[in-house]
């Protein structure tokens, strides 16, 4: 039986990169990749991307492939555009091309350039467009608005409030002072992320992603058994809506059914794993993942952040590496990050903040507003 496994990584700097553009950041991370896998160019025989919001190429894989010489050598070549959930799909679609016989050694590469490649004014137009054009866009609701429906909507249903909101920052604040390639490292206290200026109301500015330049990469190749890489033993999807207007809960998302479809295939349940990578572009994202992954009830969410723990030493360290909200987010692969630190933290690879006897990690990416998901569970191999 052909079994598909995770034998590269790779990543390149974060933060103001004004000197490379996208197609350059995906070059860097994927020589970064190869060369932790020991690969060669000559044996990638797959290539998945998960897109750009600076360099929207219509074929964003295949200008990749062509900037890297790879294109005559590739029996698969697809781009992934699913958001924040396009790196965790993008692996899981590679898992399947190797499965099936289609490509014996996948490379997946997020990158992107949103910080130095984008003006304010771009940005915002760009995020516009990701919008209903008829029920959002002519109301202002953008992504950090949309998240704030959100937060509002857990405070008056469940109770939760600001100060468990801001604790999910704090905490992974705390993973983020232990990486030194981490944007943001300095101490932060619930009060800090209180007295930050508001987003959105209830959002404050310490409660939304840090956004970057940069990228990562994986190689997953074929072999007879998982021995000698990180293995997938679960994935899956879900899908509630796709525009916020549309969802039939402001307080889950379609993490409940990619997290139970991933469990089923895993064999494995919550209590069984021992990271959760998280996909912390906002505050409240962490906390309605945590209910609709099993980590905790419906509700309960805030309640499990301010007292079992998330940061390091806690009941479910999340978010290790420091996440989207003080690492670093590069656009649409940003969940590219989350993925590349599972894998180091199963390797035993993560030094200064190793989550010690760790057999299982859970990587969860989220796209739009709530809108797409996929979980994948990761274990030794």
């Amino acid at each position: 039986m052909i079994c598909a496994r995770i034998t590269g990584i790779g990543e390149t700097a974060v933060g103001r990169l004004p000197d490379r553009d996208s197609l350059a950041l995906h070059a860097e991370a994927a020589s970064a990749t190869l060369a932790d896998a020991g690969a060669e160019w000559r044996q990638v025989d797959g290539l998945l991307t998960c897109g750009s919001f600076v360099d929207r190429y219509p074929r964003h894989a295949l200008s990749v492939a062509e900037y890297l010489g790879l294109c005559e050598q590739l029996t698969a070549c697809q781009s992934i555009h699913m958001g924040g959930a396009s790196a965790t799909m993008a692996v899981a679609q590679a898992k399947l091309w190797i499965e099936s016989g289609l490509c014996r050694s996948v490379l997946v590469l997020g990158a992107d350039n949103q910080a130095t490649g984008l003006s304010r004014d771009a940005a915002v137009e760009m995020y516009a467009r990701f919008r209903h054009p008829d029920y959002e866009v002519p109301f202002g609701l953008l992504n950090p608005s949309g998240y704030a429906l959100l937060a509002a909507a857990h405070m008056h249903r469940f109770g939760t409030r600001p100060e468990q909101l801001a604790e999910v920052a704090v905490s992974i604040r705390h993973w983020a002072r232990l990486n030194p390639t981490a944007l943001y490292r300095e101490p932060l206290e619930v009060a800090d992320v209180l007295a930050s200026r508001t987003i959105s109301s209830p959002l404050k500015l310490l409660e939304c992603s840090a956004l970057a330049d940069g990228g990562g990469g994986l190689l997953l190749q074929a072999g007879q058994s998982s021995a000698g890489g990180v293995a997938i033993v679960g994935h899956g999807v879900g899908f509630t809506h796709d525009h916020v207007i549309q969802a039939p809960d402001l307080t889950s998302s379609g993490a409940r059914l990619s997290g139970k479809r991933a469990f089923a295939m895993a064999g494995l349940s919550p209590d069984q794993i021992q990271v959760a990578e998280l996909y912390d572009s906002y505050t409240i994202a962490v906390i309605i993942q945590l209910e609709d992954l099993g980590f905790c009830g419906p509700g309960e969410g805030g309640l499990f952040v301010e007292e079992q723990g998330i940061r390091p030493g806690g009941a479910l360290p999340v978010a290790t590496h420091g996440g989207l909200l003080s690492h670093a987010h590069p656009g649409a692969p940003g969940g590219i990050f989350h993925l590349t630190e599972a894998v180091r933290q199963l390797r035993g690879t993560a030094t200064g903040r190793q989550v010690p006897n760790i057999r299982h990690a859970l990587v969860h990416g989220e796209g739009g507003i709530l809108s797409a998901n996929c979980t994948l569970i990761l274990t030794q191999g």
